[in-house]
């Protein structure tokens, strides 16, 4: 049997270990949100505020659809979506590494020229007459406030930020974690020279992370702005925005990219709506569209599309080719990894539209694209 003064140095060592871990644990936390304060970005304040009033977009203080709309819909009956997220049977991971490939040097420019690299969800080089825009670039390992807590990448960038090329443009669709990302936006900052166009109000979050003002150019939906030879525009879509408790604070938009030549359509988020006829008739035809096809479900059908409503906006738009972004790089929705583009493929001969599933780095050649061949079967 021990001793009185043994089993009272047992208890103290004890309550010296318990204070220990509860330090070292709220020292982990601490670390784990020391980047949330500045990721959550700025808010709308001064001339910022007084031109985002004045939006048709934007009244009682928030951005608005076109059209009513929810975020989710009422749940339905026996669904848990939580339990579904945590325990639900859906391959939402593939089960080998997916394929990247290193893209090739670009093409001789002419005044012809278009190809488009996807690296990866959202982020994409568009290369038209002699101009390269990035599209939504999110190279950090998460798409969160915190860079260790939330959902992380799939596979790894195509390339290094580092090995960008020069870029005369980046554009922001919204301001959620996986189409902005602070550090990859200071990176850009200062490594590149492009203007930041962004939706009205999202200029306060690149104020907050040090980008210069003369290099943020703010639009609302039908403003444009000239980038050397291409005219840009931020076009309507159906979405919403919000990178903490507050929603809607800043606009949300699609984008065309347009040359003297040659039309790029982009969607950033969206549910499907009768606003991609109205823009198909007013800046169509396209000859590639990058259309978002992943992170849908029935509980949020208003603010993101299903497959083969992309299709149908796509041929709203009067797009060429068909090339799907959103899918394959973080896990966001409750389908199967490898749902979207299965879906989309099977609507896309259905309907005769013509596709190109590019593996993340890979240049697609607009007027030669490579023929679909199902690489992602062999991962998912």
């Amino acid at each position: 049997m021990r001793a009185p003064a043994d089993r009272e140095l047992d208890r103290a060592l004890g309550g010296r270990l318990w204070r220990m871990t509860g330090l070292a644990a709220v020292a982990g936390l601490a670390w784990a949100a020391r980047d949330v304060p500045a990721a959550l970005g700025g808010r709308l304040t001064g001339a910022r505020a007084q031109r985002a009033a004045r939006s048709p977009q934007f009244r009682d203080g928030t951005f608005h659809n076109r059209a009513q709309t929810r975020t989710m819909t009422p749940g339905e009956p026996g669904r848990n979506l939580l339990w579904e997220l945590l325990f639900g049977k859906q391959r939402r991971r593939p089960r080998a590494l997916v394929p990247l490939l290193r893209p090739t040097p670009a093409p001789a420019a002419d005044e012809r020229e278009l190809n488009v690299v996807w690296y990866g969800h959202a982020s994409a080089l568009i290369e038209i007459e002699g101009h390269r825009v990035l599209l939504d670039p999110v190279w950090s390992e998460r798409c969160s406030p915190s860079g260790a807590v939330g959902p992380k990448r799939l596979h790894e960038p195509p390339v290094r930020l580092v090995d960008l090329p020069a870029v005369d443009a980046v554009l922001i669709s919204h301001d959620h974690y996986d189409h902005l990302d602070m550090a990859t936006v200071q990176e850009l900052t200062r490594r590149q020279s492009a203007p930041f166009l962004v939706p009205l109000g999202v200029g306060a979050h690149l104020d907050r992370w040090g980008v210069p003002a003369e290099r943020i150019v703010e639009l609302d939906w039908s403003e444009s702005h000239r980038v050397g030879g291409l005219e840009i525009t931020a076009t309507a879509a159906q979405h919403f925005s919000g990178r903490g408790l507050r929603r809607d604070g800043t606009l949300w938009s699609s984008w065309v990219v347009a040359g003297a030549h040659r039309k790029v359509f982009y969607t950033g988020d969206s549910g499907y709506f009768d606003g991609y006829a109205e823009i198909g008739a007013e800046h169509g035809p396209f000859d590639v569209t990058l259309m978002q096809i992943g992170a849908y479900d029935r509980a949020w059908p208003a603010i993101h599309m299903f497959p083969e409503e992309a299709v149908s906006a796509h041929l709203d738009l009067r797009g060429g080719l068909f090339l799907p972004v959103h899918w394959a790089t973080f896990n966001l929705a409750l389908h199967d990894w490898s749902e979207p583009v299965d879906r989309l493929w099977a609507e896309a001969k259905a309907r005769d539209v013509r596709l190109a599933v590019p593996r993340p780095g890979e240049r697609v050649v607009v007027d030669d694209p490579p023929p679909v061949d199902g690489w992602w079967q062999a991962v998912a």
